[in-house]
């Protein structure tokens, strides 16, 4: 379908999946198809004859999502969807009923079979030719891709939310252009939800809108050695913002992704904040090549550094002399711990260590232990150049220059090499729209330690914009082994839930009481010009409507 690299290999399928095909061939495929049932929006459930609701068969239960076994047909929730195959030798294989997609017990992970697609695309093409559907466009394009309307089914009970079906989306010009859903392609919802911020940060959607990446320049393509994920981010902007609704699946720039990572390229699932890493890596390398430029990030003039990159301070001090060791290190993101419950500058008090019972952090709080002082252990002891010997020293962390979008990772998920295990913390953190970022950066933190004495912060931060504006926040839920990453996107002051395929209006509360993971900023001077671009946008607009944001494009 196009070249890869000879070396790069694609990801086994599941072994139970295989088993199963092997054993039982297309049997259960057939019989699932007599119970799908197809929503006028084109979406695909799974429903038994004389059940109005779905209820496990083992506990009785009837909350949270229901799973099919294709042997002997139970319906069972997840905890027992898992349990199952341990008690059913070689029932391993099940069908999400709100999805209408596969899922393996054993693996605890969401599965992509082609001839399980066609299927269901088969039972679409029928709805069609009866007029189930009541759109032709839909049901045309669903027999020509892969899974266009997948999604997760809302709790309308729990959640003030209302489904923006695709035909309500093609009518109606007040909804912003880029909200597209993107299909799963076997567990990639960790990068569905960051390809969803990365597509409404406002520079670096600019850049490629605005033909700031020029397709026919690219070496890759052509000299046509190997795929290039640059091109293919550009695609999937062109794809984003055609105007068409229907679901996107970026297969090819996942190909292209797996390829620069190939330790990640699996069916497995990922983490965001990992793949965000290693995409901004991927960009960065890419840019640096076809412009032969410093590789060294302060000069590098790539779009993921330009829009992304920012300067932390490292102030090591030692506590015998006063002595301090300065040293500066770029960074695209923060990593906040969830370590303190409110913030010192909301009470005036010291940040205290958080009890594990406590529920609920800040986001000024995270910040407040990221830059507070922090005595280092016996084994870190700093070697003081005026003591000339290693003494007991201090580090205190501060922010020398802000980037254009702020990426904030908060830590969820830690790992005991003591106790040799993994959890997840499942805390609840307060974080704000708007964010000041003033308190935070390398001179108001040497101002607090030093008072109003001469200081040098290592430069001019008079000119830094330091006011921020939320766009984006990229939520999971679930535990450690298997969970579900969605993403929230902000346009136009109104927030739009990104579920895979699927995209729904929902209110500022559900943002707030969602459980994020990483939250996304951008300098509100940015924010206020995107949302003046945005209003004036058409229903089908093209590339040359979008101008380049001053500083970045």
């Amino acid at each position: 379908m196009f070249p890869r690299n000879p070396s790069y290999t694609n990801p086994e399928p599941c072994q139970h999946l295989l088993e199963y095909k092997l054993k039982h061939g297309f049997n259960g495929y057939k019989a699932i198809q007599k119970l799908l049932v197809i929503s006028p929006i084109g979406k695909t459930s799974v429903k038994k004859p004389n059940t109005k609701l779905p209820r496990c068969s083992f506990c009785n239960g009837c909350e949270g999502r229901f799973y099919l076994c294709l042997i002997c047909s139970s319906f069972s929730c997840l905890d027992h969807t898992l349990l199952h195959p341990q008690s059913e030798t070689g029932h391993a294989v099940f069908v999400d009923i709100e999805r209408a997609e596969l899922y393996c017990g054993v693996c605890r992970d969401q599965l992509y079979d082609p001839d399980f697609d066609q299927v269901v695309m088969s039972k679409h093409s029928m709805g069609v030719a009866g007029g189930a559907t009541g759109s032709e466009s839909i049901g045309q394009r669903l027999i020509k891709r892969r899974r266009l309307v997948s999604g997760v089914g809302l709790n309308l009970q729990k959640s003030k939310c209302r489904v923006v079906s695709t035909k309500d989306l093609r009518a109606k010009s007040c909804y912003p252009m880029g909200l597209r859903g993107l299909n799963n392609l076997g567990s990639t919802c960790f990068m569905n939800s960051v390809l969803q911020v990365l597509l409404h940060a406002p520079p670096f959607r600019d850049y490629f809108l605005s033909g700031g990446y020029r397709l026919e320049a690219c070496h890759h393509r052509r000299t046509m050695d190997r795929v290039c994920l640059l091109c293919d981010v550009n695609a999937i902007f062109s794809a984003v913002y055609s105007g068409d609704r229907n679901p996107y699946s970026p297969a090819q720039f996942l190909y292209s992704w797996w390829q620069h990572s190939a330790n990640l390229a699996s069916y497995e699932q990922q983490d965001a904040h990992e793949f965000f890493i290693s995409m901004l890596d991927a960009i960065h390398e890419k840019e640096s090549k076809a412009r032969n430029g410093s590789k060294g990030n302060g000069d590098c003039q790539c779009i993921a550094h330009r829009v992304f990159y920012g300067l932390l301070r490292s102030d090591v001090t030692c506590m015998a002399c006063g002595f301090t060791s300065t040293t500066y290190d770029p960074c695209v993101d923060i990593s906040l711990n969830l370590g303190t419950s409110v913030s010192s500058t909301e009470k005036g008090e010291k940040p205290t260590k958080r009890n594990e019972d406590d529920s609920m952090s800040t986001l000024s709080g995270c910040l407040d232990l990221f830059t507070r002082p922090e005595k280092l252990g016996s084994d870190q002891k700093l070697y003081c150049q005026n003591c000339q010997e290693r003494q007991d020293s201090f580090k205190q962390m501060s922010i020398r220059k802000l980037p254009l979008v702020l990426s904030l990772h908060v830590k969820r998920f830690e790992h005991s090499f003591v106790k040799k295990c993994s959890r997840k913390i499942d805390r609840y953190l307060h974080f704000p729209f708007s964010l000041d970022m003033t308190p935070y950066l390398s001179s108001s933190i040497l101002r607090a330690r030093y008072g109003n004495r001469i200081y040098s912060s290592g430069g001019d931060e008079s000119d830094m914009l330091s006011e921020f504006e939320i766009f984006a926040v990229v939520t999971h839920s679930g535990t450690l082994e298997s969970g579900h990453y969605v993403s929230f996107v902000r346009l136009r002051n109104q927030w739009y839930r990104c579920d895979d395929a699927w995209i729904t209006e929902v209110d500022e509360a559900t943002v707030r009481a969602s459980q994020c993971y990483m939250i996304f900023y951008v300098q509100k001077k940015l924010y206020n010009k995107a949302n003046e671009d945005l209003s004036h946008l058409p229903n089908s607009p093209g590339r040359e409507l979008f101008l380049p944001i001053a500083g970045c494009c």
